[in-house]
């Protein structure tokens, strides 16, 4: 495992580099100026050009892209050109935030994806497989922000038992915590746990049509310890490849979940760096993304060859 992990690290860097090119080129292409936004529009050309200079910003942009990699790779990542502070103070402050988010929105996924997929594959009542192709179908085709409203009025205006945004840390007060994160990941997980809900229940299906199934079905072996030792574990490797995927979903998702639920993380700390043109924040939230995207694969790779023994670590 160390050693195919160690073959793919030359092609993850690859990809971070090239990355964080495109994303340098692409915010300068962006209409607009940092300078002009932070000197205001009645500021004379002089006060936008001493701005400018202060910033780095009248400089030719291979020497700005030279010396945001030279401060990635040494760790200091400079001031923010609108927000204030430090980049990575802004960025270790909300990025708490964030992984809480992510990390209740995975653990829902797995529950409601596996859920979806177990009784989609296994059961033959045909008012529950027609309920969850709506639910699926539903939770796919309502974009989060939809969701996000419907979740509100549903409950938190409505049934009055979840507060309607906000943020506790867990840390804090575990039990309230929980209430201010449980809408935010549903809205979150939705799309994911339907998503990950048809791979698995596709998985199991085609799965359970495999001879080695007849068989142990002829010689009486339960359905439930067919679907449990045999039928779930061959169906599991492309679901573990998905889930990794999803991780990407829901990271790039919570900058719009979080808006919703007034959650401060990283998503609203993108917001503000995007409407005040703040190179630097941005640029290092969405190379950070891709960069958790990229391990994620990896692990996931090595996830998906440590439960399917065909795949060899060379």
């Amino acid at each position: 495992m160390r050693r195919y992990l160690l073959k793919r690290i030359p092609s993850a860097l690859l990809v971070l580099l090239l990355a964080s090119f495109v994303i340098f080129l692409i915010l300068r292409l962006i209409p607009g100026d940092p300078a002009t936004s932070l000197a205001g529009p009645d500021a004379p050309p002089d006060a936008v050009h001493a701005i400018r200079d202060r910033l780095g910003l009248d400089r030719p942009l291979p020497v700005q892209y030279g010396s945001w990699l030279g401060a990635l790779l040494t760790g200091h990542l400079g001031p923010s050109y609108a927000i204030g502070g430090q980049v990575s103070d802004l960025i270790g402050n909300g990025l708490g935030a964030t992984l809480e988010l992510t990390a209740g929105a995975l653990l829902l996924v797995v529950l409601l994806g596996g859920a979806f997929g177990l009784v989609g594959a296994t059961s033959r009542n045909r008012a529950v497989q027609a309920a969850l192709r709506v639910v699926t179908t539903g939770a796919l085709a309502v974009p989060p922000f939809v969701s996000g409203v419907l979740l509100v009025l549903l409950l938190a205006v409505g049934l009055g038992v979840l507060p309607s945004g906000g943020y506790r840390p867990l840390s804090d007060a575990p039990d309230i915590a929980v209430q201010y994160l449980a809408m935010p990941a549903l809205c979150l997980a939705l799309p994911s746990a339907a998503v990950l809900g048809r791979y698995l229940r596709d998985g199991l299906e085609r799965t359970l049509t495999e001879d080695y199934i007849r068989t142990a079905t002829a010689l009486g072996v339960t359905r439930r310890r067919i679907v449990r030792r045999h039928a779930l574990p061959n169906a599991l490797p492309p679901v573990v490849t998905v889930l990794g995927m999803q991780v990407g979903q829901l990271l790039g998702g919570a900058v719009l979940v979080e808006a919703i639920f007034a959650w401060p993380g990283l998503g609203q700390l993108a917001q503000q760096g995007v409407l005040r043109r703040d190179y630097p924040v941005v640029q290092d939230l969405l190379l950070l993304l891709v960069a958790v995207f990229v391990l994620v694969q990896l692990l996931t790779d090595a996830v998906y060859a440590w439960l399917d023994p065909r795949i060899r670590w060379e």
